[in-house]
């Protein structure tokens, strides 16, 4: 875990990560949201994407009232260029929500 870094860049997916579906249905996992709201807190730049689009990701946080505490709603990329691939980026690191 990389808990203990502040001011770090955080990427936050929200399908099956802030949120889950019922059909049409926005279910809020309350304990990713909290976790967010904390990393906000302690100063994180906080980035939300959707795999439906940026403008999905802003309208679900403004649906559950966080929209205030990220920068940017991006789509979810699809492909991502860069001179290193991502195994040998030791800065990022991955946190699967529980």
């Amino acid at each position: 875990m990389v808990d203990e870094v502040s001011n770090m860049i955080v990427y936050v997916d929200v399908d099956d990560t802030l949120v889950r579906w019922a059909g049409s249905k926005c279910i809020p996992r309350t304990l990713i949201i909290e976790r967010i709201k904390e990393r906000a807190i302690k100063g994180d730049r906080l980035f939300l994407w959707s795999r439906a689009g940026g403008e999905q990701a802003r309208e679900v946080a403004e649906e559950l009232g966080i929209s205030k505490i990220f920068e940017a709603f991006l789509p979810k990329p699809d492909l991502l260029i860069d001179d290193e691939p991502i195994s040998e980026w030791s800065f990022c690191a991955h946190e699967y929500p529980r």
